[in-house]
């Protein structure tokens, strides 16, 4: 059951991320929408590490199955793509507007990472102990 739930918080993300994207021209709304998105993608994260020691399993990449370690890299990589986007987008919206076609390229790049994540973990998932 905790993994059905983690999933679906994956699933919600993954369509309030979508939605934000929708919405890029209402910017207060497009804003709003992300930041939530990526805080909730980083509670999940939390959430998965105090109850499957994650970062653990995860630094075992050695004796992991390649599926593991596959999630694990895409999982980091949009954890990292976060801060792209946050860095672009307060320089977009202060008025910096030659680094939209980056920070669209960007946006792009995160959500189809983010999408990776979610569908690498039906693959990744461990069973807890």
């Amino acid at each position: 059951m905790e993994a059905q739930l983690m999933q679906l918080q994956s699933f919600c993300i993954v369509v309030l991320m979508i939605a934000g994207i929708k919405v890029h021209k209402n910017r207060k709304l497009h804003v709003k929408m992300m930041s939530f998105a990526m805080i909730w993608d980083l509670i999940l994260i939390l959430q998965i590490e105090l109850s499957r020691s994650a970062i653990l399993k995860a630094s075992k990449a050695v004796s992991n199955a390649m599926a593991l370690n596959i999630h694990v890299t895409i999982a980091v990589l949009t954890v990292v793509f976060y801060g792209f986007m946050i860095k672009s987008g307060r320089a977009v919206l202060s008025g910096n507007n030659h680094l939209r076609s980056r920070h669209k390229i960007l946006g792009m790049t995160t959500l189809v990472l983010r999408i990776l994540t979610f569908i690498t973990s039906f693959w990744a998932v461990t069973p807890k102990g």
